[in-house]
């Protein structure tokens, strides 16, 4: 796997995935104000080897949704993550490889300790994977009727060694 920055043709990418209910949630439909945010430096599209765009994340504000501020919910010190998988991808066993790759690549790019992901609580299938990697359940909180959670792991930087597709892959510095 590798990462670039976003480009306009990632972002009409992004803008075309298609998620099936509950997930249909995660559609990002397009408007200038969306498509003027993806295109901001602050995020990757993730490429599989075959170099098929298989994601994207983001960190910082982004990654955070709005009503977590009014609750204090971002009042910790933390990297906040945000990301989606390309829908062709989900529910069949990548998730923990994209989220690792995602989670090293944030560590060698940035210093701090803490490690925090935001998921709408219904999103049992992604709490049960964050979880599995270490996370744990810090606030929850409601914007537009949908409840919401925040999720920290402690983050020493290190070198990793991701398996993705069952494949090692080594993280390289860019």
């Amino acid at each position: 796997m590798h990462q670039v920055r976003f480009t306009k043709e990632h972002a009409y990418e992004i803008f075309s995935w298609r998620y099936p209910p509950p997930f249909d949630f995660y559609n990002l439909n397009y408007s200038e104000d969306a498509f003027k945010e993806l295109t901001e430096d602050h995020y990757f599209a993730v490429f599989s080897d075959e170099n098929e765009m298989i994601g994207f994340y983001c960190t910082g504000q982004s990654a955070q949704v709005p009503s977590g501020q009014f609750v204090r919910a971002y009042d910790e010190p933390a990297i906040d993550i945000g990301f989606g998988l390309k829908p062709a991808w989900t529910g069949r066993g990548f998730g923990a490889g994209f989220c690792s790759f995602i989670f090293a690549k944030v560590r060698v790019q940035q210093d701090c300790p803490l490690l925090r992901l935001t998921v709408a609580s219904f999103n049992q299938r992604a709490i049960k994977l964050y979880r599995k990697l270490g996370f744990q359940p810090q606030k929850s909180f409601y914007h537009n009727q949908i409840e919401f959670l925040t999720m920290v792991k402690s983050s020493p930087k290190e070198r990793i060694t991701v398996v993705f597709n069952g494949k090692k892959v080594m993280l390289k510095e860019e």
